[in-house]
């Protein structure tokens, strides 16, 4: 059975295939769809209405006939006793009698046959029966005896008459009627008829049923003509209703039709476009307020881009003009600090902080002007072939300063093979100095894991520290310019508050993610994900945003209890590993650092909670872990 699923959604597939250009414009295309269902309502009305009508022509038509027929018969059977009592009577005067009744009796039947049925041809037949007749009397021209049944126009009696019928006539002394099949003896099918008898007695006085046959050849043909003229009539109709939605509704759809295709002009940046109205209809008005609406989305757009432009070319102006004094500034400051130790303390330790905050001065130009160029769309990328481990050890061994005078420790995973990628190495370089220096800032003397993979057309690089960690909703805001978590508090450590923003604009000029995920107390990683090939996308990240030792993936709530995890509800979906971190989630990832929407986070591991092995770096399982420590820098190869 597991081996014919494949196959069975293979077929469906196959047979689908054909059908979806149909489908595409069914669900594109209003117009066709309103007409269709006006189509439809109209062929069910038709249909509703011709049997309605067809049903009211055949009551009719049997009632019609009913009531002809019943005085047909009436007259018919009056008269036929009549020549009865009549003939008894000459018999009775004549003194005839004896054998000869029967002959009488029988040639009387015959002859009652032909003179009815002659006047009533293809009108109605004739047949009579004789239920008390025995067995031996059979019907025959030459039997002067035969008292069976007779008939005219080569009807069967016996088949044409029902039983229930016959019966009913010979315990009844009125007409019954009764719907039948005549039959005949040429063979033809049998067809409808209204039969109606009555039990009455010959000239000698026996019983015998005499019965008409009413066919319904002629109201078959009526009710064929009327369900032919309803058809055509119906067929006219559901056409004529299906041109009239057509042009309806195109005088309703070609405006919102030309309002769509000019929305997307709009929205592809050709704000002049508009719409052309006539009339002062609803549609008319409509026309009107789309201008009028794209008329002051053109306005504030301008506005907001005249601004927007201003605003890029005073950074760019200021920081280029800062250029010049800053650099006379830094000549003297350079003199003074070099001259520092012949000064009291007070202007040696002045002379110190004016270095530190020019250097700060001179970072943040160089920012202010990296963010200048994104702005503008002036960033190139100069794409290369680069091993990603050269560049990470090359950030490490630059930040091993700062490890050292913060206690922590650095160490890399997943440099046992090469992690090749096209990238700009100016870049990648800056992005990952960024988060390593992040991460020790802000890991409180804790070790630093950056972690390298490849897999599936992708590159990732992922920086965990232990520190303080991100509270919810902090994990897109981190990549706002100048956010800080806590706006009150001075800044006394990191950087100018824009190295996250030009990292995240050098991922996305890669066609890559950055991305963040923290816990409060917990500590936060940050994964950088670039296509192996410049210009691909991305389909996912072989690094899980969520690291392996957080609290929910470890099962510890918010307490630090074992529970069923304490992770906090977030609008992005976080998988548990690297395997499961697929396209879907690495496309919500990006939109949400886009959009501004909180990335997952989870709640706070207590204070003074011992950390455990899989806390520990070095403890993590794992080869191929190099370990950037402090007091003397010492390196080791954990096997």
């Amino acid at each position: 059975m597991q081996g014919l699923l494949p196959v069975i959604r293979s077929c469906v597939r196959w047979a689908r295939r054909p059908l979806q250009p149909g489908v595409r414009l069914w669900r594109r295309n209003l117009q066709l769809r309103v007409v269709a269902f006006t189509l439809l309502m109209s062929v069910g009305v038709v249909l509703l209405l011709g049997f309605v009508v067809i049903g009211q022509v055949k009551n009719g038509l049997l009632d019609a006939k009913e009531k002809a027929a019943e005085n047909q018969a009436v007259s018919g059977f009056s008269i036929a006793q009549s020549m009865a009592d009549k003939g008894s009577q000459s018999r009775g005067s004549s003194g005839s009698g004896g054998p000869q009744s029967s002959t009488d009796s029988g040639t009387w039947l015959t002859n009652l046959v032909a003179q009815f049925s002659s006047g009533g041809k293809g009108v109605y037949g004739i047949v009579t029966l004789s239920p008390g007749a025995g067995d031996s009397q059979l019907l025959g021209e030459g039997s002067v005896y035969g008292r069976g049944p007779r008939s005219s126009s080569g009807i069967l009696p016996e088949p044409s008459i029902p039983k229930s019928l016959s019966d009913a006539v010979e315990t009844h002394t009125g007409a019954l009627k009764q719907y039948t099949k005549v039959y005949s003896d040429d063979g033809t099918p049998p067809k409808p008829a209204l039969a109606i008898g009555k039990r009455l007695t010959d000239i000698n006085g026996t019983t015998y049923q005499l019965y008409y046959l009413f066919p319904f050849d002629q109201e078959q043909k009526t009710l064929g003509l009327v369900k032919g003229t309803l058809a055509t009539a119906g067929i006219f109709v559901v056409v004529l209703l299906g041109a009239i939605a057509w042009l309806v509704t195109r005088q309703v759809v070609t405006p919102v039709r030309m309002a769509a295709g000019i929305a997307e002009r709009l929205a592809a940046g050709r704000l002049q476009e508009r719409m052309h109205v006539t009339g002062e209809d609803d549609i008319a008005r409509l026309g009107e307020s789309f201008n009028k609406m794209a008329q002051n989305l053109q306005v504030k757009i301008q506005q907001l881009e005249d601004l927007s432009r201003m605003q890029r070319r005073f950074v760019s102006d200021v920081s280029h003009e800062l250029r010049t004094p800053l650099t006379t500034v830094r000549m003297a400051a350079d003199v003074i600090h070099d001259a520092r130790a012949d000064f009291d303390p007070v202007t040696g330790r002045s002379a110190e902080l004016l270095q530190n905050q020019l250097d700060r001065f001179e970072s943040l130009l160089s920012d202010l002007l990296e963010i200048s160029r994104f702005d503008a769309g002036a960033a190139e990328l100069a794409a290369e072939p680069i091993d990603l481990r050269e560049v990470v050890r090359r950030v490490v061994d630059g930040a091993e300063p700062l490890s050292e005078r913060k206690g922590s420790r650095v160490v890399i995973r997943g440099d046992a093979q090469p992690v090749i990628a096209e990238a700009d190495p100016r870049r990648v370089e800056r992005v990952l100095r960024n988060l390593v220096v992040n991460a020790i800032e802000h890991g409180e003397g804790r070790d630093v894991v950056v972690r390298l993979a490849t897999a599936d057309g992708a590159v990732a690089v992922a920086v965990r520290d232990y520190g303080v960690g991100l509270k919810p909703g902090e994990a897109t805001r981190v990549f706002n310019r100048f956010w800080r978590a806590d706006p009150a508090r001075a800044r006394t450590t990191g950087g100018t508050g824009l190295g996250l923003s030009i990292a995240v604009e050098d991922a996305r000029l890669h066609g890559g993610w950055l991305q963040a995920w923290g816990e409060p107390g917990g500590g936060s990683q940050f994964r950088m994900t670039l296509p192996r090939t410049a210009g691909d996308s991305l389909r996912g990240s072989p690094i899980a945003l969520e690291p392996e030792d957080s609290r929910r993936n470890r099962g510890l709530t918010s307490s630090g209890l074992p529970g069923r995890g304490g992770a906090a509800s977030a609008s992005v979906p976080v998988p548990r590993s690297g395997a499961a971190d697929g396209p879907q989630h690495g496309t919500m990832a990006r939109d949400a650092l886009a959009n501004g929407t909180p990335m997952p986070a989870i709640p706070p591991m207590p204070a003074g909670m011992p950390r455990t092995p899989a806390a520990d770096p070095a403890a993590l399982p794992g080869s191929g872990a190099r370990v950037v420590g402090h007091k003397g820098a010492a390196r080791e190869d954990d096997v």
